[in-house]
Order: C-alpha cells, then structure tokens, then sequence
C-alpha cells in the first residue's frame, strides 16, 4: 500500500467538513427545515386548520423530530466516542454512517407536498443527521494523528472548521442560483431550475436532498483515499468498557474543579441555545415573516459571510483580552436578539406599530441573522480557546471529550422546548421564545467560572 503524506492526510481530514457542512446549512437550516414546515402548515391549513395554528403546529412537528434525534445521539454518542478513542477500526464505521447520512439526504426528494408524510420525512431527516454527527465523531478522532506536534492540532482543526464553512455556502449559493425558484419561476439570476425541476412540485425545493447526498458522494474521496487507521485490530469491549469508567469517575470528580464544572454547564446552555436560532431562525422568517425559500437562502449567505468575518476578527480580540470577555458579550448580544427576534411581526417590532406593508421588519430581520452569525461564530471559537483554559493540562483530551459531550448530552433541549412552546402557545413566534431563557442561564454560569480556571493561577 502506497505511503500518504502528512499533507494529504491533512487535506483529506479538512474534506470531511467540506463534505459534510451541506447537511447543516442546505438541510437543518436554510432550505429543507423552511419547506418542512411551509409544506406541512400548508397541508394542515388545508384540512381546516387556523393559519396561525398550523404554523405552530408545523413547528412543533420539527421540533419534536429534532429532539428524538438528538436523544439518541446524547444517548450514543459518549459509547461511540469511547470506541472512536479504543478501536483501531475507525474506518468501518465512518462507511457506516456515511452510508446513513446519503440515504438520509437522497430521500427527502420523496418529500412531495402531494403525498407528504410526516413521519418518514422526519426518520430519513433523522437518519442522515444521525449518520453525520456519529461520522463527526470517528473523523474528529483522527485529529491527534494529523502533528506530532501538540500547538499545529489548533491550527489544523481551525483551518478545517473555515473550509467547511466555505463548502457549505458554496453549497448554498449553488442551491439559489441554479435549482430554486423565486416566485415568478426563475432562479435568482433568471435560468429555469436545472433539469426542468417542476416547481407545482416543489421539485426545484426537493433537490436539495439529492443534492446534499451527492455532494457529500463526491467530495467524501479524498478523505477516504488519504485517510488510514493506524491500527487494526478491533477494538477490546473490555478497554472501551474501562474508557466508560474513567468517563464516569471524571464525572463525578467535576464537583471538585467548580469553575470547570460551571464552564461545562454554561457552554452546554448557551451552546443549546445557539443552536435553536440556527435550526429555527430560517423557519421563523418562512413561517412568521411570509418569507419565500430564496429569502431564507439569502438570509443563509449573509449570516455565514458574517459569521467568518467577525470569527476571525474576535480571534484578535481574545489574543488581547482573552476568551471570557467574547464569551460573555455575545451570549448577551445572542439574548438580547433572540428578544427582538420574538417581537417581530409583519405588523410591528418591539410592540411598536409600523406601516402596513413596510419593509421594516424584513431588514431587522437581516440584521438579526448577521448579528447572530457574527456572534455565534465568535462564540464558538472563544469557546474552544475558554475550555484550554478551564482543563486540566495534563487531561487536556479528557476535558475536550467533556466539552464535546456537555454539547451533545441535551442537544435534545432547544428543540423540545421550542416544539413544547409552539404548542401549547399556537404561536409559531412565540415559540422560539425559550431561547432567551437558555441564553440567561448560560449567562448566569458564567459568573462562576475563572477566567483561567482551577488548574492555573
């Protein structure tokens, strides 16, 4: 078998996310979610439900789906990790999930509003999110074996991190500019949906999952060409079964290292409810603003430009001042806006009655998605820095194996709550109102946490 360089190696680790990013940006936020809930409020509309109603109850639908979903994985997701740590195997399972994730996507094209079913919508949707956050978790493992030295692991993962983000805008603008129809039957630059995608169907909408699918088939090479397990043996049930004991006894020794133990839990709220705005914001606009799936879409590309501009900006800050600062400002900003997000209707902002047919709420709304690009992607490169300083040197892989569980053990949360509010409020926009109480509560943590932790004085 031929040698891989380091460099290929490398380049074929930063593919994944290249590979992967579509799922979040095309399926969980910008496109698929949107037409889940138009389609379904407008099915539910057309049985006789009140507008409002339906809407709220489409939302809910989404809601509860996402939080099965992520049951299982904060389920799972600590066993996998234990055996991404243990096996020398890696590789199978990667196949496995990547095999879920295209079929999860590829089949939402049989999401029809004709013949639309909630529930095997909501199971391939819930199979391929599953198939990417388990692969994330294998591929996540070959990062060690990247450098042998320790300081280049950063800089390799960051650089990773920024290439995803570009594949899935990339992805996104692909998506606008040559398959959905605005309405008068055109893409945005004027050309019929490719392939003649019949828009009665929402064919030009639909695309999106085999597009997802086949995007992550093709870009999905070069990280199975250059990528190699180190070992392989298969992996002993009894050292993963050790590797789940010393995660329980880390548990249990958190009360110890209080400031730790305060980071874990702000990060997991404010991380939750960071991850409502993302997964609902474009639903919102769908929903509550009569947004079209082209709005949403361009709402997409203004929050991730603005999200890679101002990470790379709060990246000077914190080397200035440090982590904590950032953290705390932009889980404030995040409250405040999610706040404003919850008062604005086609009618007014803030309770203030605005014009009739005014543009106004549709540009607060803009500004509203840059900002929450901008600070979320500030929050999440803080973040990781904050947890370098909250962990204990010598454990450093153990402490960012609890930083990554503390995310995924209520990834559940945001959307329960969410899907629970819609409910029983029949307000599709007061349903995201839950978001601001996880943004307060991460707050409040913080307030015990050092800013250079337990381990350092």
């Amino acid at each position: 078998m031929a040698v891989v360089s380091q460099r290929k190696r490398i380049w074929g680790w930063y593919f994944f996310d290249w590979a992967s990013q579509p799922y979040n940006t095309l399926i969980l936020t910008f496109i698929f979610g949107p037409y889940f809930t138009g389609t379904l409020s407008a099915n539910l509309i057309a049985d006789g439900m009140a507008d409002e109603a339906a809407r709220a109850q489409a939302q809910a639908y989404w809601g509860w789906g996402l939080a099965a979903t992520g049951i299982l994985i904060a389920i799972l997701a600590p066993v996998l990790g234990a055996i991404a740590d243990n096996s020398g195997r890696k590789m199978p399972w990667i196949w496995l999930f990547s095999a879920m994730y295209f079929v999860g996507s590829g089949a939402l094209w049989w999401s029809a509003p004709q013949d639309f079913s909630v529930l095997w919508t909501l199971f391939f949707f819930g199979m391929g999110l599953i198939g990417m956050e388990f692969a994330t978790i294998f591929t996540n493992s070959y990062l060690p074996e990247l450098s042998d030295d320790p300081a280049e692991l950063g800089r390799i993962s960051g650089s990773g991190w920024a290439f995803g983000y570009v594949g899935g805008l990339i992805a996104l603008v692909i998506m606008l500019l040559l398959f959905q129809a605005t309405a008068n039957g055109t893409t945005m630059i004027g050309l019929q949906p490719l392939f003649g995608m019949d828009t009665e169907t929402k064919a030009d909408t639909r695309i999106v999952g085999p597009l997802t699918a086949i995007w992550f088939a093709v870009f999905m090479i070069p990280f199975f060409l250059y990528t190699r397990d180190t070992r392989t043996t298969g992996a002993d049930p009894l050292v993963i079964g050790d590797s789940l004991k010393s995660l329980l006894r880390t548990l249990k020794g958190l009360p110890n290292h209080p400031s730790l133990l305060a980071y874990l839990g702000s990060s997991m709220f404010y991380r939750d409810g960071l991850n409502g705005l993302y997964t609902f914001g474009g639903i919102y606009a769908f929903g509550v603003l009569g947004w079209t799936v082209t709005q949403v879409g361009i709402f997409g590309i203004v929050a991730i430009i603005s999200g890679a501009v101002f990470c790379w900006i709060s990246g000077r800050v914190d080397r200035a001042i440090g982590p904590m600062p950032v953290i705390a400002f932009c889980v404030l900003t995040l409250a405040f806006v999610s706040l404003l997000i919850v008062t604005i209707t086609p009618e007014s902002i803030l309770f203030i009655p605005i014009a009739q047919g005014s543009n106004l709420p549709d540009v607060t709304f803009f500004i509203t998605g840059a900002i929450i690009g901008a600070a979320g992607g500030a929050l999440q490169a803080s973040s990781r820095n904050m947890m370098t300083r909250q962990a204990n040197p010598d454990r450093m892989t153990e402490a960012f194996g609890l930083y990554a569980l503390s995310g995924k053990a209520t990834s559940f949360l945001a959307p329960a709550l969410i899907a629970f509010a819609s409910q029983i409020t029949g307000s599709q926009r007061l349903g995201v109102s839950p978001v601001v109480g996880l943004f307060i509560i991460g707050l409040i943590l913080l307030f015990w946490v050092k800013p250079k932790g337990d381990f350092r004085k």
